[in-house]
């Protein structure tokens, strides 16, 4: 059986792009820029997004674009007679299932969420009610369990029905529709009271913050940022990678 490859140079862009935008770029990025010195910190993670995370990137794309197959496969094809990277492979295949068994259980929740909100059990809700109903949420294993399962269900969905038809299409359709949602609000955030003093702690080069800190965690926290940022160390680009020709 001949395996399928990704339609256009845009279904690859978005789908590794899908990968890697998610609750570390989103909702982490702006709280830990401005906890380790706001712009200050955003120059060790542009660095070290240049240094280490793009080579690394291209590296995992050609792997799975000069074999063709999945991680642990890949290694068993590209490796030199006695060479042992294919063991890397299965801490790939490890990562990537203990990465899917982190964001089908979130994934439920945002569905749980979304079924409330589209209910009408949040009009008028403070935020105490809100962080209430998490909790909530959290104390019920069989609510979380059944979104989950729901979660899995459409994914399986979607994959059956193929690589073109099924994964590209509906990436390119949720994508675009994020960086929508993503720029109605950031425009409305910035029209918030107190927008302006989020703005300075997020963005405003402040060493002194970053040296109490300490530079070491700095540096720390902007590497693990800069790998989160890419989906690097798992595999994951080997994989979208070994969906282009050659």
């Amino acid at each position: 059986m001949q395996r399928e490859k990704l339609g256009s140079r845009l279904g690859f862009i978005l789908l590794s792009a899908g990968c890697a935008i998610g609750i570390g770029n989103v909702w982490k990025f702006p709280y830990i820029t401005g906890q380790y010195g706001g712009g200050a910190f955003v120059l060790f993670y542009i660095f070290f997004l240049v240094v280490l995370g793009l080579p690394i990137m291209t590296m995992e794309f050609s792997v799975g674009r000069a074999s063709q197959k999945s991680p642990v496969r890949a290694y068993h094809a590209l490796e030199r007679p006695g060479q042992k990277w294919h063991l890397h492979g299965y801490v790939a295949m490890a990562g990537n299932y203990g990465l899917m068994m982190f964001y089908t259980t979130v994934a439920g929740w945002m569905l749980h969420y979304f079924y409330l909100m589209a209910s009408g059990q949040f009009v008028g809700a403070d935020t105490e009610k809100v962080a209430g109903t998490f909790v909530d949420m959290l104390s019920k294993p069989f609510v979380m369990a059944g979104w989950m399962i729901l979660v899995v269900i459409l994914g399986f969905g979607i994959c059956s029905v193929g690589l073109q038809n099924g994964l590209e299409r509906i990436t390119k359709v949720m994508m675009l529709a994020l960086l929508f949602i993503m720029i109605i609000l950031a425009v409305n955030s910035i029209t918030l009271n107190g927008a302006a003093d989020g703005l300075s702690f997020y963005l405003k080069p402040d060493f002194n913050r970053m040296a109490k800190i300490g530079i070491g965690k700095t540096i720390v926290a902007a590497m693990n940022q800069a790998f989160f940022t890419l989906s690097l160390g798992i595999g994951a680009m080997a994989i979208f990678g070994s969906y282009i020709g050659k």
